[in-house]
C-alpha cells in the first residue's frame, strides 16, 4: 500500500477557484506566521497583523475547500492522515 503526500494534496484542490484562492491565501499565510514568529522572537513584528493575515488565508482555503466540497481534505489533515500512515506502517513492519 503506497500513499503519496503530493498525490493527495493534488486531487483535493482540483476546482480552478480553489487553487487560485490557495494561491492568494498562502502568502498571506506565510507572512502571517513570519510577523507572528518576529514578534515572539522580539524582532519587532507585528503579532495582530500576523494573527489577521493568518486568519484571513484560513479563511480563504476554507472557502476554497467549501466551493470543492472537500473540508475534510484540508491539507493539514491530509498532512495528519500521512504521518499517521507512516508511523503505523513503520510499527507493523518492524
Amino acid at each position: 500500500m503506497s500513499f503519496s503526500l503530493i498525490k493527495a494534496i493534488k486531487s483535493t484542490h482540483r476546482h480552478p477557484i480553489n487553487r487560485i484562492l490557495h494561491c492568494i491565501g498562502a502568502p498571506f499565510y506565510v507572512t502571517g506566521i513570519a510577523f507572528i514568529l518576529e514578534s515572539l522572537f522580539g524582532l519587532h513584528g507585528n503579532i495582530m497583523k500576523g494573527v489577521v493575515l493568518s486568519l484571513m488565508a484560513i479563511g480563504l482555503f476554507l472557502l476554497g475547500h467549501k466551493i470543492e466540497d472537500n473540508i475534510r481534505a484540508m491539507t493539514l489533515i491530509i498532512l495528519f492522515r500521512y504521518v499517521r500512515f507512516k508511523i503505523i506502517s513503520q510499527y507493523y513492519s518492524g
